[in-house]
């Protein structure tokens, strides 16, 4: 059978597969993705958008198909249900959406005899569903997640995290100067901590003002920590763990001599690509943070952490993980925070952050690091937009994807001053 040209839904599914039957994250899977690679730029972009989607609601698309199927067909027949209930369900006309489901059921060897049995569930999916869709509950977090943020939370906190999830994340961006002129010339909001943040689709290399520079994409919590640093002009800082790089754009915008340190070469070219757009500069070193050598006036460490602050933008985390591994990541933020410290020099400040929302990888780190450290002190973490809420009981700032409700949430973090 000669090999067919893959579409958006081709790719889609493929991403499915890997991250539901692999354990794979999308992050991992887009670079080298043959379905995806041989799609123009828009098509990747609406298999992205599709696969993203249908992660994001695979619970109520479940849901959807369980009266319909007697028993659960193979896995890569329920992705391409799932993949369909999820456009159908929320506006995907039904014609070109059945048919192209039933031909990727026809054109899988493991697959193609289902495909009666795929046509058959789905003209009722199409009847039935978009009915259904805005009645069923939103989508729960695994329970490996749901259970500790619960226990730490409360059930109805996880629930508006939840709910934030589902909703998705809206685009936030940095500028290199005047965030005012960034809002009135890409149309966005100033948000009260001096993010940008533009609300729909978006194309990002199209918007005023990509081609020159004069902003980057940074959520507005991942915006935050450099910020608390407050003016960093003539310092010596460390980005320890710099990689993608939004965290040193902003210590080199305001005027600090930037070390941008990460062990990933890869991932340090697209902070050196984003360098050379906004013209601004750092020092780029490859190598491992705990063998890094040097001296600095401040140090910020986002430390390699669970993630799960990030699920509204990557529904596929909790579903490709399992938890595994959380306990060694914690072992490594305590070491990395004891030899950042080792590098500061006196009168120095440590900002220590992680996009989690589990208190052992925030909290208690700092918790820890005071009883390791007789005369470290948690500074006061201070910076245009904080609210009272956002505070934790050891002086750092704990932020959810809960808050900021009526702006869209934002990625939950946990960020803490630490001074010696």
């Amino acid at each position: 059978m000669p090999q067919t040209q893959p579409t958006a839904r081709t790719a889609a599914l493929a991403l499915l597969n890997g991250v539901l039957g692999e354990g794979r994250l999308l992050s991992e899977l887009l670079p080298g993705l043959p379905a995806l690679t041989r799609l123009q730029p828009a098509d990747r972009a609406a298999a992205q958008r599709l696969a993203t989607e249908t992660l994001r609601g695979l619970e109520r698309a479940d849901r959807v198909l369980k009266p319909y199927l007697q028993k659960a067909p193979p896995l890569a027949v329920r992705n391409i249900l799932r993949l369909a209930t999820v456009e159908l369900c929320t506006g995907g006309a039904a014609h070109g959406v059945v048919n192209e489901a039933v031909g990727l059921t026809a054109a899988g060897k493991r697959t193609q005899t289902y495909k009666g049995l795929v046509n058959a569930v789905l003209r009722r999916v199409a009847e039935e569903g978009p009915a259904q869709w805005p009645r069923l509950r939103v989508p729960q977090l695994p329970r490996w997640l749901r259970d500790p943020l619960s226990q730490a939370w409360g059930r109805a906190a996880v629930g508006a995290m939840e709910a934030a999830h589902f909703a998705g994340a809206p685009l936030d961006l940095t500028a290199r100067g005047d965030a005012q002129a960034v809002a009135a010339a890409t149309g966005g909001t100033l948000l009260p901590t001096g993010s940008v943040r533009l609300a729909g689709s978006v194309q990002v290399t199209a918007l005023p003002g990509y081609d020159s520079g004069d902003w980057w994409v940074q959520d507005a919590a991942a915006a935050l920590p450099v910020r608390l640093l407050g003016d960093v002009a003539g310092l010596d800082v460390l980005d320890m763990c710099a990689a993608p790089g939004g965290k040193t754009l902003q210590l080199a915008a305001g005027g600090a001599r930037v070390t941008a340190l990460d062990s990933n070469a890869a991932r340090l070219a697209r902070v050196e690509e984003n360098l050379a757009r906004t013209g601004l500069t750092a020092t780029v070193v490859a190598g491992d943070a705990m063998e890094h050598a040097g001296s600095y006036d401040a140090i910020l460490l986002d430390a390699p952490c669970s993630a799960t602050g990030t699920i509204r933008r990557h529904p596929d985390l909790p579903l490709a993980k399992r938890g595994d591994g959380i306990n060694e990541l914690i072992g490594l933020q305590a070491a990395m925070i004891d030899h950042a410290l080792s590098l500061l020099r006196p009168g120095g400040r440590l900002v220590f952050c992680t996009c989690s929302l589990i208190p052992d990888e925030g909290e208690c780190q700092v918790d820890t690091a005071l009883e390791r450290h007789p005369g470290l002190r948690v500074l006061p973490a201070e910076a245009p937009g904080i609210e009272a809420a956002w505070r934790s009981s050891e002086g750092g700032l704990r932020l959810r994807p809960d808050f900021w409700p009526d702006k869209g949430g934002m990625d939950g973090f946990y960020m803490a001053v630490l001074g010696v």
